[in-house]
């Protein structure tokens, strides 16, 4: 591990002294972007508070580099992804809503369904073969991709960690076919075999990969006592230097495997929250936490030395709520309160996240939007940042720009609707864990279960946690969003369970 902390050591030190930084010697208008995306990562999971209080758990976390960025820059307090993974991930790089794209559950393996099998409904067939560059896959979406785009326009692109785009033995599995130049550690699986350099980070001895979990690309470090979150961000920094070289302004999707299962101990910081008295899980998960929130200090303290810092936008977002229904500690369904529910969910455990973005001499640091907004906005909010005005695209796009709202010009418009479908069954239980599809608009929030027809109606305004179903009290509410869920739902061409016993698809949420 030593000879790589001075390998850490050395990139800084050269960025520092030379004279020729990246930001010096380019003529570049466009800013370098790093997308800091972190993994199962909670609204809670952080000592920066995204609630109007700091709660327990805000406390218990230990994140002091977050604490810096959102002083140095905006925090959203509404910023919202898709439940699991694989659906926000293909959402950020294409601009669509999981509706549209059909990517709605994780993606593995070619033309098989992670689908968990349920007694009264069949799920539907989804594009579980994720997203292509090609129009030649089957049960796939052909997009433009946002990394494509930005490399069309003078970036160079880098892709660093989880990529989780599209299944093993289809293009959309290797990030260097989805717009990226450089791609350190990315490919189908969406977890690794281990953290740990000592167990070559899920790959067995001998083997350059081990299907499907063990992580590629990372050989030099096999045996090594080091963690992956650190390898990471030893080779983005590294990256960057070749971005330096190309004398391009880059784009760095840091696409942290943490805070993803398997819980292990990240080693830095595991013991002092042993010495907190927490319970074996969560002194595991908290110290992954810290472990995360190094690697955003280490690069931020590089864009420092290097003379980056200036004209470097700094983008932090995770990719659906924290795991809660299984392999934690304490109580299932409460690592995200006040919020209901974790991973999985449709209520805000499920969907809301920690957002931060600093943008030198562009936002007031230390503000803070309450405004929401979604992941597939995302994909127009970061080339405007590039000042791509012209583009061309495959797909229909859902995102708007949240530029606006980060300026603080704005806000968002009060009939837009927020959509989040899920015609799937994912492994765990819970509350809000099932076949759903939901709704916000302004306050009010709609879930439509296809299992039963159900409908829950919540005003988060007054109702955070989603305590009170307020269905029976206001049918005309119900209605009014039922129908502009079906209308949505049936414009995108998206998918819908069937019921087994008769083979007829489940009612759209404004036909019952």
């Amino acid at each position: 591990m030593v000879h790589h902390f001075i390998k850490f050591v050395l990139i800084l030190l050269v960025f520092s002294s030379s004279t020729l930084s990246v930001e010096k010697a380019s003529p570049w208008d466009k800013p370098n972007i790093i997308l800091f995306f972190v993994d199962d990562m909670g609204w809670q999971d952080t000592s920066v508070p995204f609630w109007t209080e700091k709660t327990a758990l805000n406390r218990l976390y230990h994140t002091p580099n977050m604490e810096k960025l959102a002083a140095e820059g905006m925090k959203f307090t509404q910023a919202y992804a898709s439940s699991v993974c694989s659906p926000t991930r293909v959402s950020l790089m294409t601009g669509m809503n999981a509706a549209r794209h059909r990517v709605t559950n994780w993606t593995l393996r070619r033309n098989i369904s992670e689908d968990h099998k349920d007694s009264i409904l069949q799920m539907p067939k989804w594009n579980v073969n994720g997203l292509q560059p090609v129009d030649s896959i089957e049960n796939a979406v052909h997009a433009t991709t946002l990394p494509q785009l930005l490399k069309q326009h003078g970036y160079f692109t880098i892709h660093c960690g989880k990529a989780h785009w599209g299944a093993m033995d289809t293009p959309g599995a290797d990030p260097l076919n989805l717009g990226f130049d450089v791609n350190i550690a990315g490919h189908a699986a969406g977890a690794p075999g281990s953290y740990q350099g000592e167990r070559n980070f899920g790959n067995k001895n001998g083997e350059k990969h081990t299907l499907p979990w063990g992580v590629p690309g990372l050989n030099k470090y096999h045996g090594d006592t080091i963690n992956l979150t650190e390898v990471l961000t030893i080779e983005a920094i590294s990256a960057i230097e070749q971005a330096k070289k190309a004398n391009k302004p880059f784009f760095l999707n840091m696409s942290h495997y943490a805070v993803h299962t398997p819980l292990e101990a990240d080693t830095r910081f595991y013991e002092k929250y042993k010495k907190q008295g927490l319970e074996e899980p969560e002194a595991r998960f908290a110290s992954m936490v810290e472990g995360m929130d190094k690697s955003l200090g280490d690069l931020m303290s590089f864009l420092s030395a290097s003379n980056l810092e200036k004209n470097t936008i700094v983008i932090f977002m995770s990719d659906n709520g924290s795991l809660s229904a299984t392999a934690r500690g304490g109580q299932k369904h409460t690592h995200n309160s006040p919020l209901k529910s974790g991973k999985g969910s449709a209520y805000e455990g499920g969907i809301r996240e920690p957002m931060l973005i600093k943008w030198p001499n562009q936002v007031i640091p230390g503000s803070v939007c309450n405004q929401p907004l979604i992941i597939e906005d995302f994909f127009p909010g970061i080339l405007e940042m590039a000042r791509i005005q012209k583009k061309k695209t495959v797909q229909q796009l859902d995102g708007k720009s949240f530029i606006p709202l980060l300026k603080q010009k704005g806000k968002t418009p009060s009939n837009r609707i927020f959509v989040w479908h899920f015609p799937n069954k994912w492994g765990p239980s819970g509350p809000g864990i099932g076949t759903t599809s939901t709704i916000r608009q302004g306050e009010w929030k709609l879930i439509y279960w296809y299992k039963d027809g159900k409908k829950e109606l919540y005003r988060l305004d007054n109702d955070l946690g989603e305590k009170v179903d307020l269905a029976t009290n206001h049918p005309d509410k119900v209605k009014e969003l039922s129908t502009l869920l079906g209308e949505y739902l049936r414009k995108v061409g998206a998918d819908r369970p069937l019921f087994k016993q008769t083979n007829e698809a489940v009612p759209w949420p404004d036909e019952i």
